[in-house]
């Protein structure tokens, strides 16, 4: 209740007095700002046209120039950290988000469990008169619960958004995407041969809940989280859009920095004098760590000169297509801005525009034709990936362009996303408009400020005083500093702190200085007591150009100092830099009994990987049982994954088939020569393991696929698992027909059972051999 019942209570209601005020719905102010937040994704400083990039945004240039750009904001370097402090203007490591939702650790500051005293500002706004949606990628869901079974009050219905509408984990396929509605999944409307996109169908949902909200209370404010899935690969868009592009790259990533540069300088972004950060600073592939680890791979850029013409023009194809992408989606953001300028609500609606982190280096130096192959621990080569250039950006891949590419998007600083301490991971555009409060400015802000004190910014804008308690929960201090001044003033102050650590990577800054260590993430280096760190004066040096720890060995040691106050103060410790093959078969609670035993039944609801059985490195033994009606019986009868990877027992011309399709690259196929009667049986996949495959070109666990009907071995082969899971989230698991993106011939199934009926399906992870008890597998059903 807002304030105790002030009216009067007698026998009769007729001699009453009521007073509804205690019992109605928080109402916003008369007047009240609507607030659209869009998250980008992994998209560098200098991707866009308005921050001098080479890839065109119109809608982004109208958003910034009718307000005020920063020139000098920064974020966490990683997605989950970066939106869990764009949503409650805490620290990542506060948040307990210091990773990636999907590698959580049971310490407070790497949980991924976002603190229920780290109040959303949709929880606030709510209480505030506010409509709230949440639309496309959320990513602050620990994988775990990423699954109907499990604790939803981590799902952003949980944490104050009225209405949901996209994905919960880190990426997801833009034609066949893992859609929540609300609570529950959903298919997508279409599919790609009818036109379908994931932009499209974002914008078309963001448009419905603010249009059915509006048209029942034109005067209430609503406050939307659009968090599209560009640029995160996949990178998938029809192709005329990348192809607007053509020569764009041909010059290479190196040289195209140049012209960058020029631009930011121009746009007033950067000062004159700006260096560009050198290729690899650290003398990478060569450089070691201080007790002679191998630098990764990964995090390294082939020189141009290097590369052959077959290599230059597949790299220049992934920039086009990357490009395309983002051009795509910004279009269809206008669509979403033409709504609320025709519907007379864009003036009055302030617009933060941010990307979460820098441009991603998952591609690695080759890039990839398969991202997935990064988080298996399986290097790319260019010779596996040329054959499918003419493929990148479509329906068949989960492409994701070089390191080289990144760091051009990233001008002038070095590095990417993931690098806590180098500009290229955590340096961001971002700009702010509300066209009836604040005057568009073309010089851009130069202030220090950083993800978490968007929050607290808003709500001095709408004049909105954070709560002490939410639902119960007492409220940690909001750890952001409001930048509102600067939003009218180019000289109010910014902030003079901020800490950093994330994947083994350390950094402080502070008062226009940056301290931090050469430790590459995901490294695996340890020995943390060993790192080396640099020192820069980033208020002279935005590009990292001058290492001055050798001069001023005093103030890096006081900043040193400072790292581990702020590390105490905000949950920093332990460090974690275990590699992405490491983090991804590291063990955690699944929110369920351990068991050796599932059961999947037909027309349930897509279970993520995380939440089923744990098949990488085992035995393990896929049942069905069913009753066969026609001669013609054919589709899925079990399948996970997708076109990252996957897997899928299923009938195909009346044949019993499983097919192993290891990290997208290599196609396993076991097929039974003989039809399937009649009537029912017992349909079966069991694979032994043998031991770790001993060809380095592909890791895994080796053993033999062999397929049963009934009691009978009717094919066996020799067969590769990958080293992990197939996708952390999404591509489900399910039965009786295929999980979303594995509707593509990578499966070579056809989907969904037909000319017959599943009763269910059972994995077994014992690795006990039941097929050698004569009737036991066929226990497990009622077909019978």
């Amino acid at each position: 209740m807002s304030r105790p019942f002030q009216g009067r209570i007698t026998v009769d209601i007729r001699d009453s007095e009521p007073d509804w005020e205690p019992f109605l719905a928080p109402s916003a102010p008369e007047g009240a700002p609507n607030v659209l937040m869009i998250a980008w994704d992994d998209l560098g400083y200098a991707t866009m046209d308005c921050f001098g990039g080479p890839v065109q945004c119109p809608n982004m240039t109208r958003i910034a120039e009718s307000g005020v750009k920063f020139a000098n904001f920064h974020t966490t370097a990683l997605c989950s950290p970066t939106r869990a402090s764009l949503l409650t203007g805490r620290n990542a490591t506060t948040n307990g988000m210091a990773t990636i939702a999907e590698f959580a650790s049971g310490f407070p500051g790497i949980s991924t469990r976002i603190p229920f005293g780290s109040g959303f500002i949709s929880e606030v706004l709510g209480e505030q008169g506010y409509n709230t949606y949440c639309v496309g990628k959320w990513h602050l869901t620990p994988g775990e619960e990423c699954n109907l079974a499990a604790y939803k009050g981590r799902w952003p219905l949980g944490r104050g958004f009225e209405r949901f509408y996209g994905w919960l984990g880190g990426e997801t396929n833009c034609y066949y995407p893992d859609l929540i509605h609300d609570n529950h999944p959903v298919e997508p409307p279409a599919r790609p041969e009818d036109g379908y996109h994931l932009a499209d169908d974002l914008v078309d949902k963001a448009i419905e809940f603010i249009r059915d909200a509006k048209t029942i209370d034109p005067g209430k404010p609503f406050f939307m989280y659009l968090a599209p899935q560009a640029g995160h690969a996949p990178h998938l868009v029809p192709l005329e859009w990348a192809d607007r592009y053509k020569g764009v790259f041909d010059e290479g990533y190196e040289a195209i920095r140049d012209g960058i540069l020029a631009r930011q300088v121009e746009l007033g972004l950067l000062p004159e004098g700006t260096q560009l950060s050198g290729i690899n600073p650290h003398g990478e592939p060569n450089r070691t760590g201080p007790d002679g680890q191998p630098w990764p791979l990964l995090d390294t850029v082939r020189p141009w000169d290097t590369l052959n013409d077959d290599e230059r023009r597949l790299f220049v194809r992934m920039a086009e297509v990357f490009a395309g992408y983002i051009s795509y989606h910004d279009d269809r953001i206008g669509r979403l801005l033409d709504h609320l300028e025709e519907s007379g609500e864009i003036d009055n609606t302030i617009i933060v525009v941010v990307s979460d982190n820098g441009a991603s280096g998952e591609g690695g130096p080759n890039g990839s034709f398969n991202e997935w192959r990064f988080f298996n621990g399986v290097p790319d080569t260019t010779e596996t990936t040329l054959p499918h250039i003419d493929e990148l950006g479509t329906a068949a891949s989960n492409n994701h362009y070089c390191t080289g590419w990144a760091w051009a998007l990233d001008t002038p600083f070095p590095y990417w996303k993931r690098w806590a301490g180098a500009e290229g991971g955590v340096a961001d555009m971002m700009f702010v408009s509300w066209p009836a409060k604040i005057a568009p400015s073309p010089e851009p802000r130069q202030q220090y400020v950083h993800a978490v004190d968007i929050v607290p910014t808003l709500y001095e804008l709408l004049g909105i005083e954070p709560p002490e308690v939410i639902k119960g929960h007492p409220q940690v201090p909001i750890e952001g500093e409001s930048f509102a001044s600067a939003l009218t003033d180019a000289n109010a102050a910014g902030r003079t702190d901020q800490f950093y650590a994330m994947l083994g990577q350390r950094s402080i800054y502070h008062d226009g200085w940056l301290a931090t260590t050469i430790h590459p993430p995901l490294s695996g280096w340890g020995h943390f007591d060993h790192d080396e760190w640099e020192l820069f004066h980033l208020e002279t040096d935005r590009s990292q150009s001058t290492n001055v720890a050798e001069s001023e060995p005093e103030r890096l040691e006081a900043m040193k100092g400072l790292w581990f106050y702020y590390a105490g103060r905000y949950n920093g410790l332990p460090l974690d830099d275990r590699s992405a093959i490491e983090q991804v078969l590291a063990d955690r609670p699944h929110g369920a009994p351990a068991r050796d035993r599932y059961v999947f039944y037909p027309d349930s609801a897509d279970v993520p990987e995380s939440a089923g059985p744990q098949l990488p490195g085992r035995s393990y033994t896929i049942a069905a049982g069913v009753r066969v009606d026609s001669a013609e019986v054919q589709g899925v009868l079990w399948a996970a994954g997708g076109i990252p990877g996957g897997h899928s027992l299923y009938v195909k011309d009346g044949t019993l088939r499983y097919t192993y399709n290891w990290v997208g690259t290599v196609l396993q196929d076991v097929v039974s020569a003989a039809p399937i009667a009649p009537g029912p049986h017992v349909l079966t996949a069991e694979f032994v393991a043998s031991g770790p495959n001993k060809d380095p070109a592909m890791p895994g666990t080796a053993g033999t696929l062999t397929l049963y009907v009934d009691d009978d071995a009717v094919a066996t082969s020799p067969l590769v698992t990958q080293p992990g899971y197939f996708c952390l989230t999404g591509d489900g698991i399910c039965a009786g027909r295929d999980s979303a993106s594995a509707v593509t011939p990578e499966y070579q199934a056809p989907n969904p059972f037909r000319g017959g009926s599943i009763d269910k399906v059972v994995v077994d992870v014992s690795g006990e051999r039941y097929l050698d008890h004569e009737g036991q597998v066929r226990a497990w059903f009622s077909i019978d």
